[in-house]
């Protein structure tokens, strides 16, 4: 237990040295408040703007969360039509690669294009970022079914649905689940990115004004606080995790 503890913690020194050495560091240079600011200017000015940059929070919470909604379908569809048709994975798998080499920054303009400066074309772009990993991932995963136990289901007359239900879906959950823990931290970047292209709220929007004006320290308090909402996403689904893989594997065994 108590080295369990100790290793509980160390992410959390490793934080807290780093924010000490940084704002000595900052004292010792007297480094300007435009170029670096300091950890505690930094939390202080999180604390005065709190008021007028909540909506942007929300906003692109809202967008990720949509988002990810939608890519996560995408990416689980994707990977059940790839694993039941036959030779579609094959076909289609090197275009699902190719198509995560194509940056989104550039990308993006023509979706603004095509689609305009509404909602949609935002999230496209979030979803493009998210179901990649989770495609990959359930693929993975229905591998990874025991091959005696495919075996036995067959023998027992089992249809390719029962096979996929009751063995591959349950066995795969964990690797699902993996890649929807990247996708939840996709998501954010993918909103913030897509507000850099136009929206009228959302952390994106706040980081440009906050950067045009040289306002260093807002640039990283949105900075912190997308970092802190991709670890709620993965913390969130982590803990899905836990609950539905232990009750799959209980309703498998």
């Amino acid at each position: 237990m108590k080295s369990r503890n100790i290793k509980g913690w160390q992410p959390i020194i490793v934080i807290l040295l780093f924010l000490i050495i940084w704002q000595l560091s900052i004292k010792i240079w007297k480094v300007e408040v435009w170029l670096l600011p300091s950890p505690l200017a930094i939390f202080k000015e999180g604390i005065n703007s709190i008021d007028s940059f909540i909506p942007h929070v929300i906003s692109t919470i809202q967008l990720s969360l949509s988002g990810l909604l939608i890519g996560s379908l995408l990416g689980l569809l994707i990977a059940l039509i790839l694993h039941i048709i036959p030779g579609f994975k094959e076909a289609f798998y090197p275009l699902l690669i190719l198509s995560q080499n194509i940056p989104i920054i550039v990308l993006a303009p023509l979706l603004i294009i095509w689609f305009g400066f509404g909602l949609l074309p935002k999230l496209i772009i979030i979803s493009l970022v998210c179901f990649f990993p989770i495609t990959v991932s359930s693929l993975d995963g229905f591998r990874q079914t025991p091959n005696e136990l495919v075996n036995y289901m067959k023998m027992a007359g089992a249809t390719k649905s029962q096979l996929f239900w009751k063995i591959e879906f349950p066995y795969s959950l964990p690797s699902i689940f993996s890649g929807l823990k990247i996708s939840a931290t996709y998501s954010v970047m993918g909103a913030v990115i897509s507000e850099w292209l136009g929206a009228k709220s959302g952390i994106g929007v706040y980081m440009t004004l906050a950067s045009s004006s040289f306002r260093t320290d807002r640039v990283f308090v949105s900075i912190f606080v997308i970092m802190v909402l991709s670890m709620i996403y993965f913390a969130i689904i982590a803990l899905i995790e836990r609950l539905t893989v232990k009750w799959k594997s209980k309703g498998v065994n």
